[in-house]
């Protein structure tokens, strides 16, 4: 039985489709769908973490990310 664990996707709207991004390990997908461009990206992150050298991924997962709302002055 394969490991798994749980990562981080933003996915977000980019000329009428969808980019999803994990920032743990800095791989991008994209779909026409939000659905879509997460299946994408979850196939992106299983051919990385198969393809990859394990101290790139070591490298990659030991940074930290943080997701916090920001409030910035404009106009």
């Amino acid at each position: 039985m394969k490991a798994t664990r749980m990562l981080t996707a933003f996915i977000r709207r980019e000329d009428g489709g969808f980019v999803a991004l994990c920032p743990e390990l800095d791989v991008a997908s994209q779909g026409s769908t939000v659905e879509e461009a997460r299946a994408n990206l979850v196939e992106a992150l299983e051919l990385f973490l198969e393809s990859a050298d394990q101290s790139e991924i070591d490298r990659r997962l030991s940074s930290e990310v943080f997701i916090s709302p920001v409030e910035v002055a404009f106009g």
